[in-house]
């Protein structure tokens, strides 16, 4: 009966060991691989918001699709002005401008008549443009676009990012374009320990915020702000 006792106090006592070193080292592993998650997601985020706001600028709305915005990526061709030679002090003095020495070069170009661009020093001067791939330039040439839709970092099936857009109106009436792109807490810690994400969440929406990380509002202006920002 001692013996067994015995035994039953020392197993008590390494559960109890055993509990008392996961309530430490529990929330440090679980915030050190949130950190991980939330500092890859964040970056996918802000490509996210990059391709948005040039998308944006060219057709004058946002993607309402991570398939429009793939496809501007890997299809449409943006402008991209390669520089060689900058005005000196002096010539911007005299009221030249770059709009002004690339008409001097361009008129040059097509009557032969270099005379007027070498007076005003603009022989070493170019400005050409070139049209390159809208991923190439935005993300760069290995990007892979066609994973930018789901959120990184996360073991198991693949988690798709929520994204919307709508139109709000601001203070002076103004209609304003907007996007969201989101996913929740709830999702992309869905292995992690179960109360640590909850307390989360809680703390979150007790304090009026989105449970999770967001760039965009579909509610307010913010000028395409992140959550973390």
């Amino acid at each position: 009966m001692k013996v067994t006792l015995k035994i039953l106090l020392a197993a008590a006592v390494v559960v109890l060991v055993y509990l008392c070193y996961k309530s430490i080292t529990g929330p440090i592993e679980f915030n050190n691989e949130k950190e991980a998650r939330d500092n890859a997601i964040i970056a996918r985020l802000i490509d996210i918001r990059k391709a948005q706001i040039e998308y944006k600028n060219v057709y004058k709305t946002h993607a309402g699709s991570f398939d429009d915005l793939e496809k501007f990526l890997n299809e449409k061709k943006l402008p991209i002005v390669i520089k060689d030679g900058v005005l000196s002090d002096e010539q911007l003095e005299k009221g030249m401008t770059e709009k002004k020495a690339v008409a001097l070069i361009e008129k040059a170009k097509k009557t032969g008549n270099w005379k007027e661009v070498e007076k005003e020093g603009l022989t070493g001067f170019k400005r050409d443009t070139s049209w390159v791939l809208a991923k190439d330039t935005l993300l760069g040439a290995n990007y892979d676009v066609a994973n930018m839709r789901y959120v990184p970092g996360v073991p198991g099936d693949k988690i798709e990012f929520h994204m919307d857009t709508a139109t709000l109106k601001s203070g002076s009436g103004y209609e304003i374009k907007v996007f969201v792109c989101e996913v929740p807490f709830k999702s992309y810690l869905r292995d992690l320990d179960p109360q640590l994400t909850y307390n989360l969440i809680d703390k979150a929406e007790k304090q009026g915020k989105y449970p999770g990380l967001r760039v965009g509002s579909l509610d307010e202006i913010n000028n395409n702000a992140g959550n973390w920002e």
